[in-house]
């Protein structure tokens, strides 16, 4: 009763994940380019053949850049609905192009997927919980505001994905025009480091076992800022920052609440775990 999950890049310069069991995997999104994933992928002891699709979350550049090589290598379906095919110029093979709804689950293996809507400025955003052997990870970024399908699905997930794009007080004071600033802070931008903590305060479920902070920006934020914030409030929950410049670990997660492991020592020790021959 577990999965494996790791950020093989998150930032404004690309994002992708990795969600999988033993047999198959997904990728959410691919906006690195498809020799660095593969690279960071074989870093990771990660096998490529074990991936089955790609979901794509929208078209903004730094979530599709690398679907195009990825996908026709791999011979890889892409997940995609048909506003953000057209949006983001994608040319990918037509025999690979699957649509998919909100709240509709998809199969992939033993794995299941299920979209569902969020405020972003982009034409047709989604975001994504991947479940499997009693596990639910979401995947939580790119979100301007913390609405009901947001925390409703946070509140089921062993482990999350989380946006913490800015600090306040950074984006305020910073480089960034005035109407940048507010585009990001305006409902349909960004998560600020607060209102994620917010959701991991008020909408966590006692089971949770990783949380990587996600999407940091470089300019308005700080790694250690958001380390700090988190880790005080932070409790049994391990808390991980997803970095813009290089893969994180793997991290096994398992569905603790059935299993009747303590999280904090489970955590702990898969904190320790790498994949080989995976």
């Amino acid at each position: 009763m577990s999965l494996f999950i790791a950020s093989l890049n998150s930032g404004s310069n690309g994002n992708c994940y990795y969600i999988g069991n033993h047999d198959e995997a997904v990728l959410v999104d691919a906006g690195i380019s498809c020799r660095e994933t593969e690279k960071r992928m074989d870093r990771l002891g990660l096998n490529m053949r074990k991936v089955k699709a790609i979901f794509v979350s929208h078209e903004h550049t730094d979530h599709i850049s690398g679907i195009n090589t990825l996908s026709k290598k791999h011979q890889l379906p892409v997940y995609i609905t048909s506003a953000t095919l057209q949006n983001g110029g994608l040319k990918i093979n037509e025999q690979l192009v699957n649509s998919f709804t909100a709240y509709e689950p998809i199969k992939i293996g033993n794995l299941t997927i299920t979209a569902f809507p969020k405020f972003h400025d982009a034409c047709d955003p989604h975001s994504f919980i991947v479940a499997g052997n009693s596990v639910k990870i979401g995947v939580f970024t790119d979100i301007g505001i913390a609405c009901e399908h947001v925390t409703s699905h946070f509140n089921q997930c062993n482990a999350a994905f989380l946006e913490a794009n800015y600090d306040e007080e950074l984006l305020n004071t910073g480089r960034y025009p005035y109407h940048l600033k507010n585009r990001i802070r305006g409902g349909r931008g960004h998560l600020s480091n607060k209102q994620a903590l917010q959701i991991f305060l008020k909408h966590k479920p006692a089971f949770m076992s990783h949380l990587l902070l996600s999407h940091l920006s470089h300019d308005n934020n700080r790694p250690e800022l958001v380390q700090d914030l988190f880790s005080k409030k932070a409790g049994k929950t391990e808390i991980i920052i997803a970095s813009r410049y290089e893969e994180t670990r793997v991290y096994h997660v398992r569905n603790l609440s059935r299993l009747g492991y303590s999280i904090k020592s489970s955590a702990r020790t898969s904190s320790q775990f790498q994949l080989s021959l995976f």
